[in-house]
């Protein structure tokens, strides 16, 4: 295991301390960077396919509002 050395506000420390109470504060800090990387991850490919929709949809050619609103209408009740 590797140890890792933070340096956090005195107030985060001891509402820490109280929130985790009788829990294994290593495990807790582990599980903690591990939501935070994947929660990175999920941000990078959510950004990723929004630029690849933004640049399909700028290859595309523009829309008269006419179609737009057929478009809207089509198989609605």
């Amino acid at each position: 295991m590797a140890t890792v050395n933070f340096s956090v506000p005195e107030e985060v420390k001891r509402e820490f301390q109280e929130a985790f109470a009788g829990e294994n504060k290593s495990a807790v800090i582990a599980g903690l960077m591990r939501q935070a990387v994947e929660e990175r991850r999920r941000r990078e490919r959510r950004s990723a396919a929004v630029e690849a929709l933004l640049g399909m949809r700028s290859r595309l050619p523009p829309f008269a509002a006419a179609e737009i609103g057929r478009a809207r209408r089509t198989g609605r009740p």
